[in-house]
C-alpha cells in the first residue's frame, strides 16, 4: 500500500525495534514521518527504508547482541533450522569471476545474473531501486564487500525470495566508507520485509565477525562458494546456540 502510515508502537514493533529507538531517531531527522499533537506517524516505505539503514550501521556488538535475539526465535519458528543465508543463496546465480568494470556495470551485470534465477519478475524494476539505493547511499560495508537492495522493499519484485553471489577480480570503487575497493558483492531480494531484514543483518555478522570474505577469495569455482558460505554461516550458528 503506497501511503500506508503506522503510530509509533506499530511502527517500533514493525521493525523489532524500541520505541524510544525510533522516536529518537524520528526527533534527529534520520527518518521522515507525521507529527499530530505528541504522537508520531511513519510511512511504511519510509520506515522499512529506515530499517535497512539502521541494519547496516549498527556497531557489530549491537548487531550481533540483537541478531541473537531473532535467530532464537527464527529457530523456534521454523523447528530449530535458520540457515537463512544459504538456504535464499540461489545456486544458479553465483558467479565467481564477473567482468564488471564499473559500479553501474556491476549492477546491470549482477541484475542478469540474479535473472537466472527464474524468481524475477521485472528485471529493469529492480535495477532501477538499486539504482536509486546506491544513489541515496553506498551498500558498500567495508572489508571488500557490498549487500544489494532495493532502496524500498517491494514484494511483487520476485515471485521467491533470493540472495545472489558476485566475485569480481579485481576491486571495483563502490562508495565504501573505508575507502577501499569492493570486490564481493551480495545481492538480497526477499519478498517478506521481515526475512529481509534478518538476511541483512546475518550477512553483516558474517562479514565482519568470521573470516568468511577471505574464504570466498580463495573459492575457485561457484560450488566452492556456496560451501564456504554454508560453512560460515553453520559455525556462527554453532557458536550462538
Amino acid at each position: 500500500m503506497p501511503f500506508e502510515y503506522y503510530p509509533l508502537t506499530k511502527a517500533a514493533a514493525h521493525v523489532h525495534v524500541d520505541e524510544r529507538e525510533l522516536r529518537h531517531a524520528a526527533q534527529r531527522g534520520e527518518i521522515q514521518h507525521l507529527k499530530r499533537g505528541d504522537g508520531f506517524f511513519f510511512e511504511r516505505k519510509m520506515l522499512d527504508e529506515w530499517a535497512q539503514r539502521r541494519i547496516m550501521g549498527l556497531p557489530s556488538s549491537k548487531l550481533a547482541a540483537a541478531h541473537r535475539e531473532r535467530t532464537a526465535s527464527e529457530r523456534v519458528r521454523t523447528a530449530g533450522r535458520d540457515a537463512v543465508v544459504q538456504d535464499l543463496l540461489a545456486k544458479g546465480a553465483v558467479e565467481p569471476c564477473m567482468a564488471s568494470k564499473t559500479k553501474p556495470g556491476l549492477l546491470r551485470d549482477i541484475v542478469e545474473l540474479s535473472d537466472r534465477t527464474g524468481n524475477l519478475f521485472d528485471p529493469a524494476a529492480l535495477l532501477s531501486e538499486l539504482e536509486a539505493r546506491e544513489e541515496a547511499g553506498s551498500t558498500a560495508v567495508g572489508g571488500g564487500a557490498a549487500f544489494l537492495h532495493a532502496r524500498f522493499h517491494d514484494p511483487y519484485l520476485a515471485a521467491e525470495s533470493f540472495i545472489t553471489l558476485a566475485r569480481t577480480p579485481s576491486p571495483l570503487f563502490f562508495g565504501a566508507q573505508d575507502g577501499e575497493g569492493t570486490d564481493i558483492f551480495f545481492l538480497v531480494c526477499c519478498t517478506d520485509h521481515a526475512q529481509h531484514l534478518h538476511a541483512l543483518a546475518r550477512l553483516c555478522i558474517l562479514v565482519h565477525g568470521t573470516g568468511l570474505l577471505e574464504s570466498i577469495r580463495a573459492a575457485e569455482t561457484a560450488e566452492d562458494m556456496l560451501r564456504v558460505v554454508a560453512a560460515a554461516e553453520d559455525g556462527w550458528l554453532g557458536a550462538n546456540r
